[in-house]
């Protein structure tokens, strides 16, 4: 008796200062993901906010929501202070009026969630087991698209190197998600109910299926060898973003380049990065062609990330070249960073942009259906920077591709979290899919990741340098590759149903 009434005043106290709480539980989510890697933080976060909430009125819980969420963002997204004020040259109040605008945007959706809990749940177990993890989901799924979209932090990616990353090839990461929502919501009534021993069972047995099922199926083989493994290399400039679009470093650039790449023979294939070079590709044919002359004599293939402009639409294009023994072809970005890549603002806006040093010639999106391109004799699933963030967006590529590429520039974000967490996101796609993954970045993180999510070799960041790996192509598709998001996405939808539905009966009876 004596201990329930300690529990009973400890939560009293703690859900006076639930706003606080709420706040830091947001901010040390954090530390589950890249670099830290503290994953077990993934799952006290959210039970901490399922329980601050659970006694609240829907606005006070509302109010715990976005107190939640602009700790995760606040502390989550601070790199864009560099990209925008450090690299983009503007000034630090456009700088902080912009990140204030992401995190609010961002933060709206737990606030959602929590509201429409506590609306319409206000208790029981249905909103415990049903409610809080589908809408965690849901919410997460629609934030990685609506508006262009921000996958950023999803807190399936957090389990990449624990139990649960086993859901991934089956589910995909919103099926980490939901196996974390709900080992969450279990850790949330065990601690707050004080249950006795004889009823722990519910939840612990939730908990040991969803760390125990993937471990148990990881022995199934999703994926195949296909033909023999082979040598590639992947060429990191290390240019820094403040010196790499000076016109006076473009020929040291250039050089530094070329001379990587004359240590990189013996590979089948070599990847530069995205945008390598500060020279549009339309002016560096001649040194393009040159080129491809030395892959033919060292038998080699080129995946080479490049600006081009397609000079019948006058479009620009962020694009990766590939150059082969089998013929070249244009791979082009399709999923564009909005106030990166290009600005949704009237004309006028863009140019006072202009004046404010930041980018203003948007970059044209390339077409959905492209087709898929091959060097090294293997059919390539190519994405560019931040793709790769958006998983289902590759699995019109899987039926064909034995090999994934990702280049990227995370330059813009300095040794900060990003690239690290950049680098997370890019395993996550290779355990989805079941196959190697090469990343080819600037400054790091350059890497050659295995079909288990597993970094086979890494070079260090902000190093001039080449790394070398062998890949084993792969073909055969994992549930997830053959199905997507639909049966996760399908069944939150179908929970969410069930509970609105009893919930419908249960006001009727009263």
């Amino acid at each position: 008796m004596a201990s329930e009434i300690r529990a009973a005043r400890f939560w009293q106290a703690l859900h006076r200062w639930h706003l606080a709480c709420a706040f830091i539980a947001g901010a040390l989510l954090n530390l589950a993901f890249a670099p830290f890697g503290w994953w077990p933080l993934a799952i006290l976060a959210p039970a901490a906010l399922f329980s601050l909430i659970r006694p609240l009125a829907p606005r006070a819980a509302a109010r715990c929501g976005a107190a939640f969420g602009a700790g995760l963002f606040t502390f989550g997204t601070y790199w864009l202070y560099t990209a925008i004020h450090t690299f983009g040259l503007a000034p630090v109040w456009l700088t902080l009026v912009l990140q204030a605008g992401l995190i609010a945007l961002m933060a709206s959706y737990p606030t959602l969630l929590c509201y429409a809990a506590s609306r319409f749940w206000r208790s029981g177990a249905l909103r415990e087991w049903l409610v809080l993890p589908a809408l965690w989901v849901l919410l997460e799924w629609l934030r990685s698209w609506a508006l262009s979209g921000f996958p950023w932090l999803g807190l399936g990616y957090a389990f990449i190197d624990a139990p649960l990353a086993g859901w991934a090839p089956l589910l995909g990461v919103f099926g980490v998600t939901a196996a974390a929502a709900w080992s969450a919501a279990a850790l949330s009534i065990l601690l707050h109910r004080q249950l006795p021993p004889r009823r722990w069972f519910v939840p612990l047995m939730v908990i040991g299926a969803v760390f125990l099922t993937p471990l148990m199926l990881s022995r199934i083989s999703w994926t195949h060898r296909v033909s023999d493994p082979f040598p590639v290399a992947v060429v990191q400039g290390a240019v820094s973003q403040d010196q790499k679009w000076l016109e006076s470093n473009r020929d040291e650039t250039i050089g530094r380049y070329s001379t990587l790449t004359s240590q990189s023979w013996g590979a089948r294939l070599i990847v530069w990065p995205e945008a390598a070079v500060p020279v549009l590709a339309n002016d560096l044919t001649d040194y393009l062609e040159t080129l491809q002359n030395l892959g033919r004599a060292h038998y080699a293939d080129f995946a080479i990330g490049l600006v081009n402009h397609d000079l019948q639409s006058g479009a620009y294009f962020n694009g990766v070249r590939v150059i082969g023994v089998a013929g070249n072809g244009w791979y082009y970005k399709r999923h564009l960073v909005p106030f990166g890549e290009y600005f949704p603002v009237p004309g006028f806006v863009r140019a006072w942009m202009r004046l404010m040093s930041l980018p203003y010639d948007d970059l044209s999106p390339g077409s959905d259906d492209q087709p898929i391109l091959s060097a090294a004799g293997q059919k390539l699933g190519l994405t560019i920077c931040y793709e790769d963030a958006y998983g289902s967006a590759q699995l019109q590529v899987l039926p064909q591709a034995t090999l994934l590429i990702n280049v990227t520039n995370n330059a813009w974000y300095g040794n900060s979290t990003a690239p690290h967490q950049h680098l997370q996101i890019a395993r996550m796609r290779a355990l989805e899919a079941g196959r190697y993954l090469i990343r080819a970045a600037n400054d790091g993180v350059t890497a050659v990741i295995g079909p288990q999510g597993q970094i086979m070799a890494r070079l260090p960041q902000f190093e001039e340098s080449v790394l070398r790996a062998t890949v084993q192509p792969m073909a055969g598709l994992t549930p997830y590759a053959r199905v997507g998001n639909y049966p996760v996405i399908g069944g939150m939808l179908l929970l969410l149903l069930v509970a609105i539905v009893r919930r419908r009966h249960s006001f009727l009876k009263r």
